[in-house]
């Protein structure tokens, strides 16, 4: 979804002269692809780092981590309108880039995470009697 979402904000940009209905469909395909991967992640990292064997099935230690990771999204959130704020005295079309650059930003981060899952769902799962022989 990152991987499209800066595409179609560079596509939002050229589209949003053709009137009034093709920057709503467009900005809704926009919200989506951007939006998506934010709730995604907020709940899978705090899924992920819920079974870690560090928090010990900790629920204050869990419900800890998710208001960090939430805290960290809303700092975000706080400061793209501060930094369009800001850009938008040079055009628009300098909101946009920033915009692009943070979706790439966002992939670049989770491209770790990304790898990582895929090469683990490749290896063959564990049967019950290898478990037993361990």
């Amino acid at each position: 979804m990152l991987l499209l979402a800066a595409p179609t904000l560079y596509g939002f940009s050229m589209i949003s002269e053709f009137g009034f209905g093709p920057t709503i469909a467009m900005l809704l395909v926009c919200g989506g692809l951007v939006n998506g991967p934010y709730s995604l992640i907020t709940t899978a990292v705090s899924a992920d780092l819920g079974t870690h064997k560090s928090l010990k099935g900790n629920a204050r230690a869990l419900s800890t981590v998710t208001a960090i990771i939430d805290g960290t999204g809303s700092i975000g959130a706080a400061l793209g309108p501060l930094l369009a704020g800001l850009l938008s005295a040079g055009g628009w079309d300098q909101v946009f880039y920033m915009l692009m650059t943070a979706d790439f930003l966002a992939l670049l981060c989770l491209l770790r995470l990304v790898t990582k899952e895929l090469t683990s769902s490749k290896s063959p799962p564990i049967s019950a009697v290898e478990l037993k022989e361990h």
